[in-house]
């Protein structure tokens, strides 16, 4: 049996019973393979004898880095105590070994007296400080020295814990289903690869980093069964790609005449990526398979208008287009710029959105259906199965982190031709892209347009937010408008946090007192968040105050400020979109972060890369460091990305390993059916079934 068909209930295994069931549900444990796949977070050498060290001269012992000393010895208990005042009382337990006296701190577990007598000797371990003149220890493990060992004299591993578990009882657990499965569970990788790459077997990989005899056999077996997870998810997703590349289609030829005409008729011209881009496109809806091609560029790029360009050919055979954003405010401007662009050519331009009214929404759906519409721009209102399409030929999603897989899987259906173009301003590192999008195309627009100045960002300490609002009134009064952001609605819990509306009132009535200001956030009515960004694109607000709403926005190319209050609580990703609100024009623009004096150290590894970088894709590899894959693929690929042994910040050489056979052996035998790929294939069919599972139950 492989490994992903591992999915017999936990509370099958001796000792689960309804409560420990439910602890190890909250750590993601439902099955056998969730309890194996369940890794050791570090681990403790418990066969090395580290002796308490004798503390009765007066002076403090060495205690080595950090002010603590990790015992591991035998001792004898040789006296009690019971500190603090009455009803409140400590127990203290005095032990000593060969080489000095300690003291175990007891809170709330007085009991302990009872199995912890004088003169009992105990097998100790525990990490020790010296306070109060003596060596103590509030966390500590023992078993007395009469038994044979169980937790003593091994290489331990230590596993996140929940609820009311223990160590112990985790071990045990893990040692059962190890029995019973772990250590009998075939391979998923061919023999050939695995000897190439010196891998583990699965099933020693398995006991190996559960119960390895050195941190070296941990982290071997740690790789061999990353390996094993990239491997699997590799083949998934390069199998997709070849089948869709193989085309059930017929080639075609598309005009280029009218778009490469609007082109031309631009104030500028395009710039090289865009031209590359725009060819890359226009290969893939000739060809005789679906396209799936992904776009990504910095803010600003203009992936958009590639978008806009790319829908005239599909227009001038025919078909339509849909193009998805994810928010009404933008799917508004979109489809103005779209008619601004393409009405002109001939083409029409509807906008479907969950606030219209139902007359008016019966109207556009009918004009859709009879093809009267041919780019239809919308929100999440287009995935409603009673909207159908004569003819549409080209999908493309905007912020395509923003929406699930099966939501764009059920705009795709809509079509007759799956043709699939999605873009994204979160650039993502090409490990992550290779991993994520391994089955589509991907394109990026490196390049800015011309005449883009790169955005000032200024790091303020929360305290001095006095000198930003000079400068932003220096900008004002320039004729410029500003953005103030806020990560809270309104004023909650956390009395620190200032908010979108209690700044709102202080910008509008003493700060900013001059300015005209308005609000945005999730919770405004539709029709005034419409109106309140249409007088700020109209320039008749000086002011934005807003949440992350206007992270995915309009643009407003007066717009010169972008000030960051808490800037510590977004992540660089969220910055990095917010910082490419303003810069939208030859105007110098600035960006003000404003930060709290207590950062821990992830927050001014952000606030360092903000100010030090202005490539969202550098900074897309330092957010990938600094918090991993999950936050920049978003949850549409969650599921993908739950990993237990791989980490795509340290493994890029595994993935790309694991690409790359993946890829040859698909290449050579697509169906896998050759003998030495049987095994292969069934543990794919496995992992295939275990995402979907857990996709659906995502949903």
């Amino acid at each position: 049996m492989f490994l992903y068909e591992l999915t017999t209930t936990v509370q099958k295994l001796p000792g689960v019973g309804p409560a420990v069931a439910r602890d190890l549900h909250s750590l993601g444990i439902a099955c056998v393979r969730d309890l194996l796949l369940h890794l050791p977070r570090t681990y403790e050498d418990r066969r090395t004898h580290r002796p308490l060290v004798r503390s009765g001269s007066g002076e403090p012992p060495d205690l080595g880095e950090g002010g603590e000393r990790t015992v591991n010895t035998t001792a004898e208990v040789i006296a009690h105590d019971f500190v603090g005042p009455p009803g409140r009382r400590t127990l203290k337990v005095y032990v000593r070994d060969e080489s000095g006296h300690g003291a175990l701190t007891c809170f709330g577990r007085n009991f302990l007296a009872d199995k912890l007598p004088p003169g009992m000797r105990i097998r100790l371990y525990g990490k020790f400080r010296y306070r109060y003149g003596e060596l103590q220890a509030g966390t500590f493990e023992f078993e007395p020295e009469e038994r044979p060992p169980r937790a003593f004299g091994a290489f331990l591993a230590i596993y996140p814990l929940s609820g009311n578990l223990t160590q112990g009882k985790l071990r045990s657990l893990v040692d059962r289903a190890l029995t019973e499965g772990g250590r009998h569970v075939a391979d998923e990788i061919p023999d050939s690869v695995r000897e190439r790459y010196r891998l583990a077997c699965t099933a020693h990989a398995l006991a190996g980093v559960h119960r390895p005899e050195s941190l070296e056999m941990a982290e071997q077996a740690r790789r061999a069964l990353a390996f094993s997870e990239l491997f699997l998810l590799q083949m998934s997703i390069v199998r997709t790609a070849l089948r869709r590349r193989a085309g059930t289609g017929r080639a075609k030829r598309l005009p280029r005449e009218r778009r490469d005409r609007l082109a031309s008729s631009f104030p500028f011209s395009l710039t090289r990526d865009q031209q590359r881009v725009l060819e890359e496109i226009h290969e893939d809806l000739e060809s005789a398979r679906a396209m799936s091609r992904l776009i990504q560029g910095d803010i600003g790029s203009g992936k958009t208008l590639v978008a806009f360009l790319a829908s005239i050919p599909v227009w001038e055979t025919g078909g339509q287009t849909v193009f998805m954003a994810p928010t009404e405010l933008l799917a508004r401007q979109h489809a103005e710029n779209a008619a601004r662009l393409l009405e002109p050519v001939g083409m029409q331009v509807g906008l479907l959105t969950g606030s219209m009214g139902r007359a008016e929404r019966e109207t556009l759906r009918a004009a859709v259906e009879h093809g009267e519409v041919d780019f239809l721009v919308g929100t999440h209102a287009l995935f409603t199965p009673d909207l159908g399409f004569r003819r549409l030929d080209l999908a493309i999603i905007d912020e395509q982190q923003r929406f699930g897989v099966d939501q764009r899987a059920r705009l795709v259906e809509k079509s007759t031709t799956a043709n699939l173009l999605v873009l994204t301003a979160t650039p993502i590192p090409r490990t992550l892209a290779l991993t994520l999008f391994g089955h589509m195309d991907v394109s990026t627009i490196h390049t800015m347009p011309p005449g883009r100045k790169p955005v000032r960002t200024h790091l303020a300490r929360e305290g001095n937010e006095e000198k930003v609002y000079r400068r932003v009134r220096q900008e004002l009064e320039a004729g410029r408008q500003a953005y103030f952001v806020y990560p809270a609605i309104e004023h909650g819990t956390d009395s620190d946090l200032k908010s979108a509306e209690e700044m709102y009132e202080r910008i509008r009535g003493r700060l900013f007192s001059e300015a005209r200001v308005g609000l945005i956030h999730s919770r405004r009515p539709e029709d005034e968040k419409r109106a309140t960004m249409a007088a700020f694109v109209a320039g008749e607000l000086d002011i934005l105050v807003a949440t992350s709403v206007v992270e995915v926005g309009v643009d407003v190319p007066n717009a010169t400020c972008m000030v960051v209050e808490h800037a510590e609580r977004f992540g660089l990703s969220a910055l990095h979109q917010l910082r490419g609100r303003v810069g939208r024009s030859d105007l110098q623009s600035y960006c003000f972060l404003i930060y709290s004096a207590e950062l821990t150290e992830a927050g001014k590894a952000r606030m360092r890369v903000m100010h030090q970088e202005h490539d969202g894709f550098r900074i897309a590899e330092e957010d990938l460091k600094i918090r991993g894959p999950g936050d920049l693929a978003g949850n549409a690929q969650s599921g993908y990305l739950r990993f237990a042994a791989a980490d795509l910040s340290r493994d890029i050489e595994l993935m790309q390993r694991a690409r790359s056979e993946a890829t040859r052996i698909l290449e050579a035998d697509p169906e896998l059916t050759r003998e030495e790929h049987h095994q292969t294939a069934r543990a794919l069919d496995a992992y295939e079934a275990a995402i979907d599972a857990g996709r659906e139950g995502a949903v």
